[in-house]
C-alpha cells in the first residue's frame, strides 16, 4: 500500500491523488495539489536538476528538514512527495492543534510501522508554534532514526525553532512563486474548471493579488469562476473586482511587486523624506500587507540606517511593534506611522551595519585563533596555573578608566578599524571619544 493509499492519520487532509473521489467539494487548491515532482511549479533552487530536494525525492533518501517559506509556496506538497518517494507512512501534525498526546500517538504509529519494516515521515505544520518542550519531544526519535522529521514554518527558524532540533535538520528556503509560475498555475486551473478565458488585465491583476502565494491565487480564481457562472464568455477585471472587493488591491493595479514597494518605503526613510515614507507605508497597509511584517522591517531600518546616530530610533521602532501587537489595526497603525516619521527625520548612519559586515567577513576569512592568555577567564586554580588572566590590565584601575595601548584582539591579528562613526547625530560624540582613546593608544606606543 503506497503513502497515497494508506488510511489517513487523524488530522491529515486527504492526499491529492484521491481528493476528487474523497472530497468532491474540496477547494481548488487542494484538488490541484501536485501528485508528482513533474507537476510542481516553482522552487527551482530546490527542485532543479541536482538540487537537494529533487535528489532526495529521486533517490528516496530523505533527511530531517525544516521547510521555511511564506504561505502557499508548496511546503506541505513537498513533504507529501518526499513521503511518497520513501514509500513512507505520512503523519501530519498541526502545531496549532496538536499537543504532547498527539506527538506520543505519532511515535506509537511510527514504531508500529518500523516493526513492519516501513519508514515514517512526521510532518509538523507551523512548527514554530510548538513550545520548547514539544519541540524537544521529537529529538530522541529523530536521533534514533525512528522517523524522519519535516517541519514547515513561515517564521525564521533561527529564532523560532529550538537550536537542538535545528541542528538535526537541514533548513530549505522556499521562495514566493514568480509571476510566470502563477501564470502557468492559472492555465492549469482554467483547464481543471473548464472555465472561460481570463482577459490579460484580469490575469495580471489576479497574479498581482496573489503576491507569490499559489493558494491565494487559486482561491481567488475559484471564487471568480463561481461568481461568473456558466454563461460568461470571458472573465474580466470588473468581475474580479466584484468578486474580491477591497481584498483585491495589492499595492496598485499595475502590479507593483511587493518587495519593490517595501524597498520604496525603506529608501524614503533612508532618504529622510517623512512624507514619502508615510505614503509608501499607507500604500502597503491599504494593499493588505501584514502590518507585523512592516513592523519588523521598520526595526531593521532603525538598526541599518540610523544606528548609533540616534539610538532612540531602535527603541521607538520596537515600541511601535509592541503597540501594534496590543492594538491591532487600525489603531496600532498610528504607532507604525510615528516610528516611520521619526526614522525618516533622524540623523542617518550605517556605520555599525558596515562594521558588522566587515567583522563577519574578517572572521570567515581568518583561522580560529586562540584567545590570548591574558584575556582568558581564570575561575579555577588550574586555569591560574596555566597563566590565564596573567598580565590583564583592569581598565577601572587605569587612569581615566582606560588601559591605553592594550590590545584585545587575538595575537597576530593586524589592527583593523571595523567601526568608523559618521560625523552626525550622537555618532559625532562617539567619533570624538574614539579620537581621544586612539590618541592615548598612540602615546602608549600602540600603532594604528
Amino acid at each position: 500500500m503506497t503513502a497515497a493509499q494508506e488510511p489517513l492519520f487523524p488530522g491529515e487532509s486527504a492526499p491529492s491523488a484521491l481528493a476528487g473521489a474523497l472530497m468532491p467539494a474540496a477547494p481548488l487548491a487542494e484538488r490541484m495539489r501536485p501528485a508528482s515532482l513533474d507537476e510542481v511549479i516553482g522552487q527551482p533552487q530546490l527542485l532543479g536538476p541536482g538540487r537537494p530536494l529533487r535528489v532526495a525525492i529521486e533517490s528516496g533518501r530523505v533527511h530531517s528538514m525544516i521547510l521555511w517559506g511564506p504561505p502557499g509556496v508548496g511546503k506541505t506538497t513537498l513533504a507529501r512527495l518526499l513521503a511518497r518517494a520513501m514509500d513512507a507512512q505520512f503523519i501530519v501534525l498541526s502545531a496549532v492543534l496538536a499537543g504532547v498526546k498527539d506527538i506520543r500517538e505519532a511515535v506509537d504509529a511510527a514504531q508500529r510501522e518500523a516493526q513492519r519494516g516501513r519508514r515514517t515521515i512526521v510532518f509538523v505544520d507551523e512548527v514554530h508554534r510548538f513550545n520548547k518542550a514539544q519541540q524537544d519531544a521529537f529529538l530522541p526519535h529523530v536521533e534514533s532514526g525512528l522517523f524522519t522529521f519535516i517541519g514547515a514554518t513561515t517564521e525564521n527558524p533561527a529564532f523560532e525553532v529550538n537550536s537542538a532540533l535545528l541542528s538535526r535538520a537541514t533548513v530549505h528556503v522556499l521562495e514566493p512563486l514568480a509571476d510566470e509560475d502563477l501564470g502557468r498555475l492559472l492555465a492549469r486551473a482554467q483547464a481543471v474548471l473548464e472555465a472561460p478565458a481570463l482577459t490579460s488585465a484580469a490575469r495580471d491583476l489576479l497574479v498581482a493579488h496573489a503576491d507569490g502565494d499559489a493558494r491565494r491565487l487559486l482561491n481567488a480564481y475559484e471564487s471568480l469562476v463561481e461568481l461568473a457562472g456558466s454563461g460568461a464568455q470571458a472573465l474580466d477585471e470588473a468581475m474580479l473586482e466584484r468578486t474580491l472587493g477591497g481584498r483585491l488591491r495589492r499595492f496598485d493595479k499595475g502590479g507593483d511587486a511587493f518587495y519593490d514597494t517595501i524597498s520604496a518605503l525603506h529608501k524614503a526613510v533612508r532618504g529622510s523624506d517623512p512624507d514619502a515614507a508615510l505614503y509608501w507605508l499607507a500604500r502597503m497597509l491599504d494593499g493588505g500587507a501584514d502590518a507585523r511584517y512592516l513592523a519588523r522591517r521598520i526595526v531593521r531600518m532603525a538598526s541599518e540606517d540610523i544606528g548609533l546616530a540616534d539610538p532612540r530610533a531602535l527603541r521607538l521602532a520596537l515600541d511601535a511593534a509592541e503597540v501594534y501587537e496590543r492594538l491591532g489595526s487600525p489603531e496600532g497603525e498610528l504607532a507604525l506611522a510615528e516610528a516611520v516619521v521619526f526614522l525618516a527625520v533622524a540623523p542617518k548612519s550605517n556605520a555599525v551595519y558596515k562594521a558588522w559586515g566587515a567583522a563577519r567577513e574578517a572572521v570567515r576569512n581568518d583561522g580560529t585563533r586562540p584567545v590570548p592568555a591574558r584575556l582568558r577567564n581564570a575561575p579555577t586554580r588550574l586555569a591560574r596555573e596555566l597563566g590565564h588572566g596573567q598580565g590583564y590590565r583592569y581598565a577601572h584601575d587605569e587612569e581615566g578608566g582606560y588601559a591605553a595601548g592594550e590590545d584585545y584582539l587575538p595575537d597576530g591579528v593586524p589592527v583593523r578599524r571595523f567601526y568608523e562613526p559618521v560625523r552626525r547625530g550622537l555618532e559625532l560624540r562617539i567619533a570624538e571619544r574614539l579620537d581621544e582613546l586612539r590618541a592615548l593608544d598612540r602615546a602608549a606606543g600602540k600603532s594604528d
